[in-house]
């Protein structure tokens, strides 16, 4: 009942390595984790930079058509009588 057979013997050391192996899994994995944790201390502002989101720009409406353009560098809509230049 209690001696060694070759399956009992495999069996052990392949629960063994089975611990082993899925210790070493969780260490990398919270290696990883504290990595990315510490690299988005380092620039918190990655994220926006990375969306390629636009800024927002002041709009005027024309008023005459009510179209909004923008105020820095205002076009013209295409009419004759539009205040923006050209």
């Amino acid at each position: 009942m209690f001696g060694f057979s070759l399956q009992k013997l495999l069996f052990t050391i392949l629960v063994i390595a089975i611990v082993w192996y899925g210790f070493k899994m969780i260490a990398r994995i919270q290696e990883r984790r504290s990595e990315g944790d510490a690299a988005s201390r380092r620039a918190p502002s990655r994220r926006r930079r990375r969306s390629g989101a636009a800024e927002a720009e002041e709009m005027v409406a024309c008023g005459l058509c009510g179209t909004f353009v923008p105020a820095r560098n205002a076009r013209s809509c295409g009419r004759d009588d539009c205040p923006w230049p050209g």
